[in-house]
């Protein structure tokens, strides 16, 4: 071949061979420069996905440590639809376990080839039903479940999260940012025919546990004397709230009716409302306290002053308003005792119209406490110019002005503590990676004088001791508080309806160095409606309780029918039934959370503790053969013990067996039968 064409034709290949890798690098620079981030994002979408892992929410505590709720892991049911042959087989077979109509799980298969879910939050049965079958292309993976161990005790004050673990209401709600955490994140990888091959996971950061100023045991309480409330009076809804008012902190927070939010969806919208905070009424007499507490405050009646109730008539502007009883000349400290309308008008006429409402706005009415839970109502208090001629006389006996409990538990304590304002707050610190980060309270705001306080304190007394209050007397403390009987609008009408009431009580107790203030109030009561009648009984079974749980000192003599009570085994009055309702009961497994503190001795006075050791270590466990569920309750509650309730009936077996050794606080299991048979055959239960 001639030399010069073998060149030209070499000199033609490296010039196409050059044009070509040209083209080529060309094309792989402009993929790789420009088109990068647009071919990844395809590959991605094609062979990536990614699932978020909800984070573990963090436990939620009384303030002794006990769990009130916790997370649990639960299996959920996902399929990878890639490497299912024949998807309306497996829907047929998975539709009667799931509960889920087989169309819609063959359309879930169809709408991915790489990851469908079919079902979350499954139970373990339901999941070993699942796996019995085998399925190609079926997996589990672990997600979290909001579990509430004592069900409706404290619902409202804990709130609810939906399945995603979004907090709902309460504390779940209030601080969702800070007890949800940080979710983590699962990428599966597929090839090219959308088969799964590989998984990874970043794990979740859990959130922070919240300390709560309830306390179980007291919320226990409320919660039981507010059912038994109920059912005796036929009230439609009712709230009970116990706090310390040393510091605003709020022991207790029961509201009927209940819900359970394990269960949220059998429930009502109304009974998932936390009236304590959100309901609103008009307070009635207890209203009276800040009127006398205001003329007190200001120098302008005293405790002793006599005053003109002009038998139970006043007019006012032409309006005739009268009073529940003709009454003739009453001290204002009688006023307040027998709850006279017309005396309490006279105050309010002599303070007048601006300090009544100035007082009014110090005791936090009209605006919202603050309290570090959702849904507060800000009450109902009209701007001073928009009074009636005669707004000042229906104001000073609490009519024209709407509260919630929260206010009026609040501004009692207030009178309780010396006259300082605190903020009602429900969240005592939270925990986050071992570390303690108490809840910030701002100061105390004063409202009254101390000595204003101390005097409307012995004023309280009064209406207990000789006043419309007597049913609310305690056993060995001095207590002090007033009754309240409101009349409801009739909405039909617009105007005060002759049936539907709210009665109500507020007080605390020891009267000089209180430890406790109690609020009871009851909507709509049926037959009676009083407050001195059915609210203040309440107050009484609620403070004596919780007195003796604290161990409150006592600060006087014990009655002789009390004192001969305490010996004589517990008897079989308790106004509600807990053997549905056992707050005690813990279903949880075992977590990291920290051992539960020791929980204080109970004294009840309706009958003995259990003895203690000689060596002072703990106590010995009495023997329950034969008791009812109340009356183990009471007697476990008596000594300290945390009972775990199994069955109905009377108790047949426990452990530890009576005698043996604990320390309080330790829990004590006892089953319970319908059948006495056992008892008769086996002598005494262990």
């Amino acid at each position: 071949m001639d030399p010069r064409r073998l060149r030209v034709r070499l000199l033609f290949v490296a010039v196409v061979a050059l044009l070509w890798g040209a083209a080529t690098l060309g094309r792989l620079a402009y993929l790789q420069l420009f088109c990068y981030g647009d071919y990844l994002a395809r590959a991605q979408r094609q062979q990536q996905r990614l699932i978020e892992i909800t984070p573990r929410r963090g436990v939620l505590y009384d303030r002794n440590l006990h769990e009130l709720a916790v997370s649990l892991q639960v299996d959920a049911c996902f399929a990878v639809p890639a490497e299912i042959a024949d998807p309306a087989m497996v829907a047929r077979l998975l539709a009667p376990i799931l509960g889920i109509p087989r169309e819609e799980i063959e359309t879930r298969l169809a709408s991915s080839r790489s990851y469908a879910r079919l079902a979350r939050k499954l139970d373990p049965a339901t999941v070993e039903r699942i796996a019995a079958l085998n399925l190609r292309g079926i997996y589990f993976e672990k997600e979290n479940h909001r579990f509430y161990p004592k069900r409706q005790l404290a619902s409202h004050v804990l709130g609810h999260v939906d399945i995603d673990e979004n907090g709902q209401g309460g504390v779940e709600y209030a601080f969702d940012s800070q007890i949800r955490g940080r979710p983590g994140r699962m990428m599966i990888l597929t090839d090219a025919r959308h088969r799964w091959y590989e998984r990874s996971e970043e794990a979740a950061d859990d959130g922070a546990s919240a300390v709560l100023t309830l306390d179980e045991k007291i919320q226990y309480i409320a919660e039981k004397e507010l059912a038994a409330a109920i059912q005796e009076t036929h009230a439609q809804a009712g709230t009970i709230i116990v706090q310390d008012p040393g510091s605003g902190e709020l022991l207790a927070a029961a509201n009927w009716p209940p819900f359970n939010p394990n269960a949220v969806s059998d429930s009502k919208a109304e009974a998932r409302m936390n009236r304590a905070v959100g309901a609103l009424y008009e307070p009635g007499s207890t209203f009276k306290v800040i009127t006398v507490a205001a003329a007190l405050d200001e120098g302008l009646a005293g405790p002793e002053e006599v005053i003109d109730c002009q038998m139970g008539a006043i007019y006012l502007n032409g309006h005739r308003i009268r009073d529940h009883k003709p009454f003739g000349l009453l001290t204002l400290s009688e006023v307040v005792a027998k709850s006279s309308d017309v005396g309490a008008i006279k105050v309010g006429l002599r303070l007048g119209a601006p300090k009544l409402y100035q007082y009014i706005r110090a005791f936090g009415f009209g605006g919202p406490t603050g309290i570090d839970l959702p849904g507060e109502n800000r009450g109902l208090l009209r701007r001073l110019e928009n009074w009636s001629r005669i707004s000042i006389g229906a104001v000073s006996m609490g009519q024209e002005v709407g509260v919630t409990p929260v206010q009026l538990i609040t501004a009692f304590s207030a009178l309780a503590n010396g006259g300082l304002l605190y903020r009602p707050h429900v969240l005592l610190q939270l925990r986050r990676n071992g570390r303690v980060i108490p809840a910030e309270q701002p100061a105390p705001r004063r409202v009254v004088r101390p000595e204003t306080a101390a005097t409307l304190r012995r004023m309280l007394e009064r209406v207990i001791l000789e006043g419309t209050g007597a049913k609310a007397r305690l056993d060995g403390y001095t207590a002090g508080g007033k009754t309240g009987t409101a009349q409801k609008i009739d909405p039909a009408t617009g105007r005060y309806s002759r049936t539907q009431y709210v009665a109500s009580f507020a007080g605390f107790a020891p009267l000089n160095n209180p430890a406790i203030s109690v609020l009871v109030a009851l909507d709509s009561p049926a037959g009676p409606h009083q407050g001195g009648e059915v609210a203040a009984p309440v107050f009484k079974r609620v403070a004596q309780q919780t007195l003796a749980y604290l161990e409150a000192p006592r600060d006087v003599e014990l009655s002789p029918g009390i004192r001969r009570a305490a010996h004589r085994p517990a008897g079989n009055d308790l106004a509600a039934d807990a053997s549905d309702f056992d707050p005690l009961q813990t279903e949880t497994a075992p977590s990291e959370a920290p051992p539960p503190a020791e929980a204080p001795q109970q004294e009840v006075p309706t009958g003995a503790p259990a003895p203690a050791l000689k060596d002072g270590r703990g106590i010995a466990v009495p023997s329950f053969a034969g008791q009812t569920v109340r009356e183990v309750t009471e007697e476990c509650l008596r000594a300290g013990l945390s009972p775990v309730l199994v069955g109905t009936g009377v108790a047949v077996g426990q452990m530890p067996s009576p005698g043996q050794a604990v320390r309080r606080g330790s829990r004590v299991t006892v089953r319970f039968a319908r059948s006495t048979h056992w008892l008769a055959t086996s002598g005494r239960g262990h």
